[in-house]
């Protein structure tokens, strides 16, 4: 359910002081925890780093986040991939295909250095 219009985005009051106290392109990271908090127009040019619950990510606010929430761009969740032994044969074979594309690869520049 969305905030309701009247009552206006929520963004953090901390961090508007800790961007009160920074001057526009500032490169240093600001750390916080509220990733409900409101991207606002006078965050662009910001770098903060967004907890994710066991570290921080970097995210740096262009004009185009402007309205989406801090909490978006840190993903508290990491994909590992599916598999099981199909999954590892396929790769396996991937893999081996790339090494004899490479191996070809440098087989021409040998003979051409010579």
């Amino acid at each position: 359910m969305t905030r309701s219009l009247k009552k206006g985005p929520y963004v953090d009051q901390r961090l508007i002081k800790k961007i009160q106290n920074r001057k526009a392109g500032d490169k240093s990271v600001i750390k916080t925890w509220s990733r409900a908090s409101v991207i606002s127009p006078e965050m662009v040019g910001f770098t903060f780093g967004v907890h994710n619950g066991k570290d921080f990510v970097n995210v740096y606010i262009t004009e185009e986040t402007v309205g989406h929430r801090l909490g978006e761009f840190s993903p508290t969740r990491k994909f590992v991939r599916h598999g099981g032994r199909m999954q590892k044969e396929i790769e396996l074979v991937a893999k081996q295909k790339e090494l004899e594309a490479s191996q070809t690869a440098k087989a021409p520049e040998a003979t051409v250095a010579k």
